[in-house]
């Protein structure tokens, strides 16, 4: 990468600066290999599969994507949708999995299915086309993979490969995990090996009862419109239900037990299927243990909330001796439990349950929301194997780990192979230098003790007088953006770097500090999110005076925070002056129901909680200068929301900026020159508002 290149065009062609970061890491049973997926250089977006001997610290490469695919990949629709649904942006091989005994790994490229045994590498083309999620059963004899939206399995010592379970219908899928599952559940796999390899667990879902909405190309008019079953708020969810299938396709039904969501699946030799179910208003969660020879299950354990239960991506889960493993709130804290004992301390905010066998490896927050932690079991007890401060997320087993560390202090991940808890090998990042060097004010402020950083323009002194404020959220549940994290800041100090004091905040909603204060937001998305942007602001001025200059403040933000931008201009007019609103949702009508519901209930049962937190009503009252940017592809946050809030302040005499962006998705756009003009244009934008407001009346001058 030449070094004249703009840190604009830089960070979109790295992808933010992840590209050539080791990932998906799998811990062969003795302990002895790791696999993982890399680039071959920070600017590459196709991963191959490669090995580590821990012993000797050697790497390997298992699979080469650049020899298998020296072109363009042509992927089939599930599998770009799955893509969209995981914010998958790079190339290659972007998933794998083996068998228990690592003797073969499986994965699709372009579209293909291939296999590799891992003794040799020898690479074979299994399948042609349109194939997604392969996965060999756990004793390595078959591959099962999606193709048309029926689940098939391939037996691999014959090349015999038939349709598990053949139905009609186009709306009917066989193994693929539906919307809802991958965007709202974190649940991306829609079926699951018996452990002995007879018999799967496959997902039926038929979304015949969703409503259709339709995603045009107004850009070529020629291209035929894309038509989606959305489960908008309040509408029919995707039916799903569960069946056991044999290699002979004898299927054996689940009972349908009355849930709504399938939550989580986990089929272990420690025991039977165990499901994770919830109801449409989402106040209960179960788990049962399914019975594969009759599908009857067995209630083995409920959470309830007044409000909703979270769901913990990891769990249920049995352990290798079969032990229950789950995480459930007690107090206001979120607890893991072995065999119904908590065995983490109320200090403790267990964030995910990363792998089960003979003892958990999990992520926790322990009094700093912006650090994250890997702790293990160990036999009654807890310990953490994450020593310097930062977010550390973990992969592997408990007894072999594999540590990727990212700090303040260096850019990219530092990425370690413990055993027992002791480094024992490392795994090379290639990440590109952002040339950048963040330099965040990390904060503690206001009387709800806000996370805040503040990022100042590269060698600002106090003398240099007060600057013009950029506030940069996401604000939302579910996301932080406070983190002791170097490349969590590139962006803001880029902005800051423009000519702004740019602050980030995290406010009621967002993880890592208990169940009560995630929950604070029920009901009350716009007012608690907003005020908590509010205070930070004033508490920062306060803490820091004659640095903001309060009488320009700007604010920017993407999905939620595009909301939360549009929101502070259009009801905090004495606080806002300027702000750029990118893909927000307005009207939250328009969007899903496992998300919506959760936050504000059934719009049924409670209209006026949609009206009171969604945008569209309050369009008159806009007398701030607003940018509305919004991806004409988008197919989570549609271009409808947009479009009615533009309509609405178009209706009210009110001027507004709109930018649509041609063949955008609901992931800010990748291709260099438009991600750096976009930036630049907003910047630009921003700019030019905030010196037309006046300094002494804070009124716009125009």
């Amino acid at each position: 990468m030449t070094d004249d290149l703009s840190f604009l065009r830089r960070q979109a062609r790295t992808q933010r600066f992840t590209l050539g970061a080791p990932k998906e890491f799998l811990v062969s049973p003795d302990g002895s290999r790791v696999l993982f997926l890399r680039a071959e250089s920070g600017t590459d977006r196709r991963n191959s599969l490669w090995s580590l001997d821990v012993a000797s610290g050697e790497e390997s490469k298992v699979v080469d994507a650049v020899a298998l695919l020296p072109g363009e990949e042509e992927l089939p629709p599930e599998e770009r949708a799955r893509r969209e649904r995981a914010r998958e942006t790079s190339g290659g091989v972007v998933g794998y999995a083996v068998d228990n005994e690592f003797t073969v790994a499986t994965f699709s490229l372009s579209g293909k299915l291939y296999a590799v045994e891992l003794a040799t590498g020898q690479v074979r083309l299994l399948v042609e086309g349109a194939v997604v999620d392969p996965r060999p059963d756990p004793t390595g004899s078959h591959v099962a993979y999606v193709s048309e939206r029926r689940l098939r399995v391939l037996e691999l010592a014959t090349g015999s490969d038939r349709t598990l379970v053949d139905e009609e219908g186009d709306d009917i899928a066989w193994g693929l995990a539906e919307f809802i599952a991958a965007e709202e559940l974190g649940r991306v796999r829609g079926y699951w090996w018996a452990p002995d390899g007879r018999s799967v667990l496959v997902e039926r879902s038929d979304r015949s009862a969703v409503p259709r909405w339709t995603i045009a190309d107004p850009v070529n008019p020629d291209t035929q419109a894309t038509t989606v079953a959305y489960p908008a708020a309040g509408t029919t969810n995707v039916d799903v239900s569960l069946s056991i299938v044999d290699l002979e396709g004898n299927r054996v039904d689940v009972e349908p037990g009355g849930w709504e969501y399938l939550a989580a699946v986990h089929w272990s030799a420690g025991g039977p299927p165990l499901i994770a179910v919830q109801p449409r208003d989402q106040r209960r969660l179960e788990i049962h243990a399914v019975d594969p020879s009759d599908g009857s299950t067995r209630l083995l354990h409920t959470d309830t909330d007044p409000d909703w239960v979270e769901i913990v991506r990891g769990v249920p889960a049995w352990t290798s001796d079969g032990r229950l493993v789950h995480v459930s709130v007690v107090g206001d804290s979120y607890r893991l439990f072995v065999d119904g004992t908590p065995v983490t301390q109320p200090s403790l905010q267990v964030r995910a349950v990363l792998h089960v066998g003979d003892e958990v490896l999990f992520s926790a927050s322990e009094g700093d929301p912006t650090q994250l932690h890997v702790y293990r079991t160990n036999g009654s007890g807890v310990e953490r194997l994450s020593e310097k401060e930062g977010v550390h997320v973990g992969s592997g087993t408990a007894a072999v780990t594999v540590l990727s560390s990212w700090s303040l202090n260096r850019s990219g991940p530092e990425v370690n192979v413990l055993v027992n808890g002791k480094p024992a090998a490392r795994i090379d990042s290639y990440t590109v230098d952002p040339g950048i060097a963040p330099d965040p004010m990390l904060l503690t402020v206001g009387e709800r003790e806000l996370r805040a950083a503040l990022v100042l323009p590269t060698g600002h002194r106090p003398e240099d007088g007060p600057l013009p404020v950029l506030l940069d959220p996401y604000g939302g549940p579910h996301a932080q953006r406070v983190l002791r994290s170097r490349n969590a800041f590139l962006t803001p100090q880029w902005l800051a770097d423009q000519g702004f004091a740019v602050l980030v905040a995290d406010g009621r909603g967002t993880p890592g500090r208990g169940p009560a204060w995630e929950k604070e937001i029920a009901g009350r998305l716009a007012e608690v999110t907003l005020a908590d942007q509010v205070d930070a602001l004033h508490a920062v001025a306060l803490e820091h005076p004659g640095l903001l200059d309060l009488g320009r403040v700007s604010i920017r933000g993407w999905s939620y925070g595009g909301y939360l931008s549009a929101l502070a201009v259009l009801r905090r007019p004495d606080v806002f002056h300027a702000a750029v609103a990118g893909a927000p949702v307005t009207d939250w009508s328009l969007y899903d129901t496992h998300y919506t519901e959760r936050y504000l209930g059934h719009p049924d049962q409670d209209p006026a909680r949609y009206e009171r937190n969604s945008l569209i009503a309050d369009a008159a009252n806009l007398r701030r200068a607003l940018l509305i940017v919004h991806g004409l592809a988008d197919d989570n946050v549609f271009v409808a929301h947009s479009l009615r809030l533009s309509a609405a302040l178009l209706a009210a005499g009110r001027q507004h900026t709109f930018l649509p962006l041609a063949g955008a998705t609901h992931m800010s756009p990748q291709a260099e020159e438009v991600a750096e003009n976009l930036m630049l244009t907003q910047v630009a934008w921003l700019k030019r508002e905030l010196a037309a407001v006046s300094e002494h009346t804070g009124e716009d001058a125009r």
